[in-house]
């Protein structure tokens, strides 16, 4: 005779990963916003400064896009989390989905993040752009 001893029921483990998951893409929805206001104070300090350096911009840019790539990344733990308890086939596709935007999004981010970080090494304007006139360079 074998016997079944069930843990926890799977009702009561869906709402538990129901919470986490809200509290995962919280925490994404968080970084991404602290993210932007942090870099809508820098880009304002700057252009009061007067210190609106194409470099500058460009680090201001590259701290955002990090915070972006992380919000992202906490954005597809939730995804995943969701599809933890006995997921659907539609689920499953879904996540597929999700998950190839997600990453297409982060790869993109990422490598405009590694050419940044190498423009603001070289000291140079990324290539094609140029400050608009009036603005200081």
């Amino acid at each position: 005779m074998i016997m079944s001893v069930e843990l926890l029921p799977e009702s009561t483990l869906s709402d538990v990963i129901g919470l986490m998951v809200r509290l995962v893409e919280f925490a994404g929805a968080l970084v991404i916003f602290l993210g932007a206001a942090w870099a809508f104070v820098q880009f304002a300090k700057a252009g009061l400064k007067g210190r609106g350096r194409v470099a500058g911009f460009n680090r201001i840019r590259l701290s955002l896009g990090r915070f972006l790539v992380l919000g992202l990344e906490f954005q597809l733990a939730g995804d995943v989390l969701r599809t933890a308890v006995a997921p659907s086939f539609t689920e499953i596709g879904q996540l597929a989905a999700i998950a190839a935007i997600r990453t297409a999004l982060n790869y993109f981010l990422g490598r405009e993040i590694a050419q940044e970080r190498a423009e603001i090494a070289r000291g140079e304007a990324p290539e094609g752009r140029r400050p608009a006139e009036g603005m200081p360079t």
